[in-house]
């Protein structure tokens, strides 16, 4: 059976913690960044089947800009963009990402991270 992966890219340690921890518990693999440098590395070596990134990061790039470089990249990855402070405008919302507003439930993403990647094991064995 194949174990989806889920790539959390979060700056804050305590909401990274909770949701990989969720999403462990729910049997996905789960690879954590604290910015969006770590993630151009962790792209380059794994592959993952979903991104859940925070918009505002440390060093530069927003999680809006890995969203971009998601969408441009690889189509089939799914992402899901979190803020507490900025509502991004459809326009800024690049391919088929999604967004949710902190505070969000943990188990809100995971059920979205669900949705969003049942496929994958289809795909795979097809």
């Amino acid at each position: 059976m194949y174990q989806r992966t889920v790539l959390i890219v979060e700056d804050e340690f305590l909401i990274r913690l909770v949701l990989a921890d969720t999403l462990a518990d729910e049997g996905y693999d789960v690879v954590e960044a604290g910015n969006v440098l770590e993630v151009v590395a962790i792209l380059d070596q794994r592959k993952v089947d979903a991104v859940v990134t925070d918009v505002d990061m440390p060093g530069g790039l927003s999680g809006l800009d890995l969203a971009r470089m998601i969408s441009t990249t690889n189509l089939s990855v799914p992402v899901i963009i979190a803020s507490g402070r900025h509502r991004p405008t459809s326009e800024e919302m690049p391919g088929d990402a999604m967004f949710i507003p902190k505070p969000y439930r943990a188990d809100t993403i995971a059920a979205m991270v669900g949705e969003m990647t049942a496929g994958v094991e289809r795909r795979l064995t097809a």
